[in-house]
């Protein structure tokens, strides 16, 4: 089996939710636990979890943590810093938020199906009801210039630079719920 790795990025300060939502609990679960149980479950491996400068006792211990000093200049910091914790026979990486509690490991698992180089498909994206969603796989041809990326804006500017490489994976709306405000959690059946 082709050896994908997990890039948890939980380094947000999280100025509109008011606290740590890593922490805020969805069904008894924080938020970021279930992100990092998603890509645990669907076998990526290894796992990287960037984080701020606050520890997050709450992560499993079968993770990488990564911690972004500076996680103020934007979520590419954190992704070039999880890129560059990647174990060399990691032949994609699957890119998950901490603030999408709804992912689970059966959408990365989806995803990690879809991926084959060999046929052009070196990108795979969930799409619902026609809009993109995360998270995002990419492949290893990729890593250098993730490793590269500023800014607040992730990878999507390599969706769009790499759009021959992209396939779309159909998937139900989880894909695309964050996690941003307390109006978003309570929207959220359980949230506390």
């Amino acid at each position: 089996m082709t050896a994908i790795a997990g890039i948890v990025l939980a380094a947000g300060r999280a100025r509109r939710m008011g606290r740590d939502k890593r922490l805020a609990e969805i069904d008894g679960v924080p938020m970021v636990v279930l992100a990092v149980r998603a890509a645990l479950e669907a076998g990526l491996d290894p796992v990287v979890v960037v984080t701020g400068p606050e520890p997050l006792s709450v992560l499993p211990p079968d993770v990488v943590v990564v911690v972004n000093p500076a996680p103020e200049r934007g979520m590419a910091s954190s992704l070039a810093l999880g890129t560059a914790a990647l174990s060399a026979d990691s032949a994609a990486a699957v890119v998950l938020l901490g603030d999408m509690p709804r992912v689970t490991a059966s959408h990365v698992a989806a995803l990690a199906a879809a991926y084959a180089p060999a046929l052009g498909r070196e990108i795979v994206v969930p799409v619902s009801g026609g809009r993109r969603g995360n998270p995002v796989l990419l492949g290893r041809r990729f890593f250098a210039e993730m490793q590269g990326l500023t800014g607040d804006k992730g990878a999507r500017g390599l969706l769009f630079q790499y759009g021959d490489a992209v396939v779309e994976v159909e998937m139900d709306e989880s894909v695309l719920i964050d996690v941003d405000t307390p109006e978003d959690l309570k929207a959220l059946d359980g949230g506390s």
